[in-house]
């Protein structure tokens, strides 16, 4: 008996160890699947809470939101379930210009479960999933303070998870937040047919045709031929739907691969679109400055210019001044003490004038001197030859 329960708990154990990755995986896989349906679909139609594809993405979330959430203890002991609104309102508080608070303060949602829901609707019009999943990994204390080890939030793929819902920020959601989506009591299910595919083989067709065959030949003996011509029919109609499908899904599968080659390139020109334009204005800003700085030169050059010219007039009225100062030097000779005027032969200036004028007074003093010298030396000459005179 002890050897039975010890294999008991050891199959348990492993399949509880099993059930965790397998949980893991297949709701990562289906996440990422019905947000590639979500991008089909936006193409065609606008998403709303009508959609089907939108609920059973919400679903899905839920799901991966509280995928081995804790539960929330009370001072007695016992554990109550949590809804992953809490945990959002814990690690995503530090966001800048979060909603948190709008969601908060809404009359018409009550509960933490439609709280979580509301918030999941408003940050896809945001365009902000993706940004508040990855700043609430971040926060890994407190993503470790709300989940359970092998929580899908613990793991590695957390981050593929955060890289997937990128993708939803190219899509235009429109949602109301006072309908029956937002309803807390009801539990999300998801809908795993969309995303189940089952390729038949030939020998399986083969082996349909034959028992629709033999079901229409051996069914009863009041079988009539038009019965089987029916059957026969209805399974020809039912190959042309099978391979119109088929054509269709490659014409959609081609689409597809043109549309993504066409947003890659488009891509790629905006890329280049902002290069060029960060290239314009590095030379528009180096032109601003080659322009300031001709314009500096250019002022240097033309003050240099007017101190040359300044310079140039000091010096050739110099020049003038030195040629009338030779001038009036030869014009001193003979003719200065005979009071002629000082220039023979050309027009007199006032300052010529002038300057003849002073010279003449200059000459005239000196022959008064020279005249009244020699008076001064004749006078006893005269006084000792003249006869008759007797000095008193």
């Amino acid at each position: 008996m002890a050897s039975l329960g010890a294999g008991q708990q050891l199959s348990r154990k492993r399949g509880a160890g099993r059930s965790s990755p397998v949980e893991r995986r297949n709701l990562l896989t289906v996440c990422r699947f019905s947000v590639k349906t979500l991008l089909d679909r936006s193409c065609f139609e606008t998403i709303d809470d009508s959609s089907p594809e939108f609920i059973n993405f919400v679903s899905i979330l839920e799901h991966v939101f509280s995928h081995r959430l804790k539960g929330h203890t009370t001072w007695f002991g016992y554990e109550s379930p949590r809804s992953f609104w809490d945990y959002v309102k814990a690690a995503c508080s530090k966001v800048p210009h979060n909603c948190i608070r709008s969601i908060e303060s809404m009359e018409n949602v009550r509960s933490s479960r439609a709280k979580g829901r509301a918030w999941i609707r408003v940050v896809l019009m945001e365009k902000r999933l993706s940004e508040y999943v990855s700043f609430a990994l971040k926060d890994f204390k407190t993503t470790r303070r709300f989940y359970e080890e092998g929580a899908i939030m613990l793991g590695e793929e957390a981050g593929l998870l955060a890289d997937t819902l990128i993708g939803l920020n190219t899509i235009d959601f429109s949602f109301c937040l006072k309908g029956e989506g937002l309803d807390g009591s009801c539990p999300a299910v998801i809908d795993y047919t969309p995303y189940l595919k089952f390729t038949q083989s030939t020998d399986s067709i083969s082996s349909d045709e034959e028992e629709m065959r033999t079901l229409g030949s051996s069914g009863s003996e009041s079988s009539t031929p038009e019965k089987t011509a029916t059957a026969a029919s209805i399974f020809t109609e039912q190959s042309n739907l099978v391979s119109k499908c088929k054509r269709f899904e490659q014409k959609y599968r081609l689409a597809l691969e043109q549309k993504g080659y066409l947003e890659e390139l488009v891509r790629l020109r905006e890329a280049q679109l902002s290069e060029a334009v960060s290239h314009n204005k590095a030379l528009q800003q180096s032109l601003a400055d080659a322009h300031l700085s001709h314009t500096l030169e250019k002022q240097q050059l033309e003050f240099i210019i007017l101190e040359l010219q300044n310079q140039l007039q000091s010096f050739q009225s110099l020049e003038q001044l030195s040629a009338d100062m030779s001038l009036s030097q030869s014009s001193l000779g003979p003719s200065s003490t005979s009071g002629a005027p000082c220039l023979s032969g050309k027009e007199e200036t006032p300052s010529l004038r002038g300057l003849c004028g002073s010279l003449t007074s200059v000459t005239s003093y000196k022959s008064l001197t020279s005249l009244k010298s020699s008076e001064c030396l004749a006078s006893p000459a005269t006084e000792i030859s003249s006869p008759g005179v007797t000095p008193s």
